[in-house]
């Protein structure tokens, strides 16, 4: 008699670089939403800019009062540091500070206060002259890039929440389970997001360098 041997196929284990977009995959509804929330939010205010002039006049007042117009004015001419400047604010004030943050102490708080930035934001990018409309050429990109990092940290911040509070969608048996399962989703969307974070400063800073004059004498 023959014997016949069966082999068992075990799935092969996820890289680690792709664990971050397999949640994004098992979220993707959420993924979406948040997409069109951060998105959104900051369309609507840049439509209340263009309605509203004295919103946009009084936000550029404001940045320069408390020096943050002169100090972009500043590194602007040093693009390495403008860029290192650059991924410091959106790393550490918005995502750590203004998403993350909050969210492991309130679930969901940083979503909010992430939904006031990117309308605040919006009323704030409304050009004030035709140059500025010129820098909104490549800035837009620069957006679009940060935005997305937000968004997954966002991401991240929700599932921190979600798992917090009804730990039995993360099969968890406990809060504090679901809790610490959350953060290290958490901890996995914040790779693709630090890496678009470095990527769109190192953008914003050379852009606004090199990009904005020849633009601006191009298309004035």
């Amino acid at each position: 008699m023959s014997t016949q041997q069966i082999s068992i196929a075990h799935p092969e284990p996820v890289r680690f670089w792709r664990r971050p977009f397999r949640v994004v995959r098992e979220n993707m509804r959420v993924y979406l939403i948040l997409n069109a929330a951060a998105y959104g939010l900051a369309l609507l205010g840049f439509a209340i800019g263009i309605i509203f002039p004295d919103l946009v006049a009084a936000r550029a007042a404001g940045l320069e009062e408390d020096g943050t117009g002169e100090l972009v004015r500043w590194l602007v001419n040093t693009p390495p540091l403008f860029a290192l400047t650059i991924l410091g604010v959106n790393l550490f004030r918005l995502s750590a500070l203004t998403i993350v943050l909050p969210s492991l102490i309130v679930p969901f708080a940083g979503l909010a206060f992430f939904g006031y930035w990117s309308l605040t934001t919006g009323i704030t990018l409304v050009p004030t002259s035709d140059t500025g409309w010129v820098a909104l050429i490549p800035h837009s990109l620069t957006f679009l890039i940060e935005l997305q990092a937000y968004v997954l940290f966002l991401l991240g911040a929700f599932l921190v929440g979600k798992y917090w509070l009804f730990p039995r969608t993360a099969g968890a048996e406990n809060r504090r389970q679901g809790y610490l399962r959350g953060l290290r989703q958490l901890g996995l969307l914040a790779l693709p997001a630090l890496v678009l974070l470095i990527i769109g400063a190192l953008w914003e800073a050379y852009s606004l360098r090199y990009l904005v004059h020849p633009l601006a004498q191009l298309l004035l």
